[in-house]
């Protein structure tokens, strides 16, 4: 059905998929392999991917290359799991800058968010997991989803949603949503709070697209409490990675632009309005904070295959920044997050005697 829309459109389409990068080659290689999955899809529509840094092609590069292929409209899709800066600010300033120099059409796809497709994919990788450890019944099995974090409250949210959602689907004992950086609860601290509601048996579920520092970081941490646990069974769900319902996803977000159905959300969004907590937020100026490090293949030499999580011990790969939100490290100048130092948040990625024991 989407090759016949833009087929029948006026301007030759082709699509972009935007992606944040990462030094890790793998999670490169990942996105990469999921933009052929769409291609291959789409046989025929031109499909292009680029990057906001770390990696190349970046976004503007992959936009001339669309632009070299004759493409006149441009549907471009922020690879994201959800809206936070990167979707509503960073990519969307990138496109307007160059949709404003050269004149070429861009229509802005939404981000990937909540659907029946990512709900599936969830699901499949919490049911691997599952199958792997020991018959304990899900009823007697807490289930621990593990978003990136963000500074955006609707996007934090939204992790909580997909805990709900999968808790129900496999009628888990109880279900918890917990954050690899940025915003509260940590992984760590987290775990460590949830061991006091004595289930034997704990999943652990990346909600993330690709490997990388974070995913790693997830695992290293839950290895921790487990170690200090050893009554209690742990298990490490596989992030979502090339999931067939991934890509089912990302045509859907293409059709919607087609078929003029491409809403957003901006009733929760705390640039528009005013969300209790976050005010002073409306109204910020749309800009990227990535045009330092655009480009910049910084590729991390320890990570060949999966990510071990190393390199957050090389002296060139900061693992804090200055404000210790565990995020800014390339100096950004993000708006600052009021939760910063929040106990259960960032602060105890750096500081050993804020972690509860």
């Amino acid at each position: 059905m989407i090759s016949d829309l833009i087929n029948n459109e006026q301007k030759r389409t082709g699509i972009l998929l935007c992606g944040h990068g990462s030094r890790n080659r793998l999670a490169v290689k990942e996105f990469a392999e999921l933009a052929s999955m769409l291609q291959s899809d789409l046989e025929g529509i031109p499909v292009q991917y680029g990057y906001l840094e770390f990696a190349r092609p970046i976004i503007t590069e992959a936009l001339d290359r669309l632009r070299e292929l004759s493409v006149e409209r441009v549907i471009a899709i922020p690879v994201m799991l959800f809206a936070a800066g990167h979707a509503k600010n960073d990519i969307p300033a990138v496109l307007n800058a160059y949709s404003l120099e050269t004149g070429l059409l861009i229509d802005y796809a939404r981000e990937l968010g909540i659907n029946n497709f990512m709900i599936g994919a969830a699901g499949s990788r919490v049911k691997d997991a599952i199958d792997k450890g020991s018959v304990i019944t899900n009823s007697n099995t807490l289930l621990v989803v593990v978003g990136r974090g963000s500074k955006d409250p609707d996007a934090n949210s939204n992790v909580a949603k997909i805990t709900r959602l999968l808790v129900e689907a496999f009628g888990f004992g109880w279900g918890e949503t917990l954050y690899s950086g940025v915003t509260f609860p940590l992984v760590e601290p987290g775990l460590r709070h949830l061991i006091r509601l004595g289930f034997k048996k704990i999943v652990v579920f990346p909600y993330f697209l690709f490997s990388g520092v974070l995913v790693s970081r997830i695992k290293k941490h839950t290895e921790k409490v487990a170690a200090d646990f050893p009554q209690i069974e742990f298990i490490n769900a596989s992030y979502l990675g090339s999931h067939p319902f991934v890509l089912d996803t990302l045509k859907d977000r293409i059709q919607d632009v087609l078929i003029g159905n491409n809403t957003m959300n901006c009733s929760l969004c705390k640039y528009r309005s005013p969300f209790i907590g976050f005010e002073s937020e409306v109204g910020l100026k749309q800009q990227s904070h990535h045009h330092h490090v655009e480009g910049l293949e910084e590729s991390c030499k320890l990570c060949e295959t999966e990510c071990t999580g190393d390199c957050e011990l090389e002296k060139d790969v900061p693992k804090e920044s200055s404000n210790g939100n565990g995020y800014d490290h390339h100096n950004h100048s993000h708006y600052p997050y009021p939760h910063e130092n929040h106990p259960l948040g960032p602060v105890t990625l750096s500081n050993p005697k804020s972690k509860e024991k």
